[in-house]
């Protein structure tokens, strides 16, 4: 990881003197690739990701700050410094008038590639994890299926009437599939996952990840296989059970909601983050509403235009590309340049 520069260097360096003003610009970073044993090779030949030749990967941090990981710029004045020295240096200028306060990035963004299914595993809440030794942010998140291959299943929350007891009693007999509700879905659904839901993604599903910058994960069940290193991985079962919330029962695909712009389409909508999904080849406007914003393009290329004078006029985003817009950032405009091409739009409620 680059050397972290102090903050007062920092902003000599990026934004000038105290009372200059850096033009805010569309933030690129370099992904963080992960390469948990259910990975495979599509992060590379569908998403355009510039993988290792060799090995399988199953994650594509896109944007974060957490102490595991700090994204890297890779463009314009800021190349080189992580958002964690961005977020120190000028909280307004990155997140916007209304979040200046945030400490660093509240979201993170990834791709997954899923060849072999996922552990069963549940998140914690914010007040869980606070508590923890460290303390990290709970984890709610959503998964946006970008591809799926024929009779790919995802498991999200558990079956109606399965309460502590009943899945004490599958624990110990190792049949915790059977108390799991089952989704097939298709490119284009959207899952959301509640802190506190017992989940787990397939095999064969290309997903593309919005959840808080937490990596705090209690595995429940790990399908009775082994690790990389021929040993079954740890599980957390207390912890699990301590944080599952037994009344909030299956997960359902999200409803897809209309907006006041033609081609936006809400498809999440909680305290920890907006997601919408812009379609229709059409071109419509993206931030200048004082938030940061994340853009990805799941699908297809898009162009991103109505810049400032001082930042490049146009930039194309194609499949698996990804860009920050700061929190101060001018209204910009995405135009999606076919009928089947698709972009996300996260932020903050």
């Amino acid at each position: 990881m680059a050397r972290s520069t102090p903050v007062a260097e920092l902003h000599t360096l990026a934004f000038g003197e105290p009372d200059s003003v850096l033009e805010p610009y569309p933030i690129r970073t370099q992904p963080f690739f992960r390469d948990y044993l259910w990975g495979g090779r599509k992060l590379g030949s569908v998403l355009g990701k510039d993988i290792p030749e060799s090995g399988i990967w199953a994650e594509s941090w896109e944007f974060v700050d957490h102490d595991e990981h700090q994204s890297l710029i890779v463009n314009g004045p800021l190349a080189g410094q992580s958002l964690r020295d961005v977020a120190q240096a000028q909280p307004e200028w990155l997140f916007g008038q209304g979040h200046a306060q945030l400490p660093r990035l509240p979201l993170l963004l990834k791709y997954l590639d899923c060849q072999r299914v996922l552990s069963v595993q549940v998140h914690p809440s914010d007040d869980y994890a606070r508590n923890m030794s460290p303390p990290d942010l709970g984890k709610t998140e959503a998964w946006y299926i970008v591809s799926a291959e024929p009779g790919a299943k995802l498991y999200a929350g558990l079956k109606k009437d399965i309460g502590q007891s009943e899945l004490q009693t599958a624990i110990d007999s190792g049949q915790v599939e059977d108390c799991l509700h089952a989704l097939q879905p298709s490119a284009g659904d959207c899952v959301f996952i509640p802190a506190g839901t017992v989940h787990a993604l397939g095999a064969g599903l290309l997903v593309a990840e919005i959840q808080q910058a937490s990596n705090t994960t209690f595995r429940l069940y790990d399908w009775e296989r082994l690790g990389a290193d021929g040993k079954p991985r740890a599980l957390h079962i207390q912890q699990a059970l301590d944080v599952i919330d037994f009344s909030s029962g299956p997960q359902k695909p999200q409803e897809t909601c209309s907006t006041t712009q033609d081609g936006r389409q809400n498809l999440v909508k909680c305290e920890k983050f907006i997601l919408d999904r812009l379609t229709g080849g059409g071109r419509m406007e993206v931030g200048g509403d004082g938030k940061f914003h994340l853009l990805t393009v799941p699908q297809g290329q898009a162009l991103l235009d109505g810049l400032s004078q001082t930042s490049e006029e146009a930039q194309r985003l194609t499949t698996g590309q990804s860009v920050l817009l700061p929190g101060s950032m001018a209204t910009s405009h995405v135009q999606l340049l076919d009928p089947q091409s698709v972009v996300l739009d996260m932020y903050l409620p």
